[in-house]
């Protein structure tokens, strides 16, 4: 009974660890969360963490950005360009469709996590 015992603790101490590894790794990542979505819009909000790249991909509509913790991030096209979107809390944004073909990726470019909203327009053009 005693070894019995002693291996269910030793099972549960492993599939506690793994557990909390799994969700310290799940904090540190960019996370997308859907809100709402109808026939005009869908709505998601993400965290985007410090420096870690999201992967290449592109928007065929149009969005509102709304940033909820706000700071600077930079969207790296495909061919290497970039550009810098300094996003101040509590302010909107406009992003335009991506050009057809062209795919970018997003970095948060600070030490914090960038939280916000977003609106994609379905129909749009």
């Amino acid at each position: 009974m005693n070894r019995f015992l002693l291996r269910a603790s030793a099972l549960g101490a492993m599939v506690l660890t793994a557990f909390c590894a799994a969700s310290s790794q799940q904090g540190n990542q960019t996370q997308r969360f859907p809100q709402f979505e109808n026939d005009e819009v869908k709505v998601w909000k993400s965290t985007v963490m410090p420096n870690t790249p999201l992967a290449m991909h592109r928007h065929e509509h149009g969005r509102v950005i709304i940033a909820l913790s706000g700071g600077t991030m930079k969207i790296v096209e495909q061919n290497g360009a970039s550009e810098s979107h300094n996003w101040e809390t509590g302010k909107a944004y406009w992003l335009p469709a991506n050009l057809p073909g062209e795919m970018h990726s997003d970095v948060n470019a600070g030490d914090k996590p960038i939280e916000v909203m977003v609106v994609e327009l379905k129909h749009d053009k």
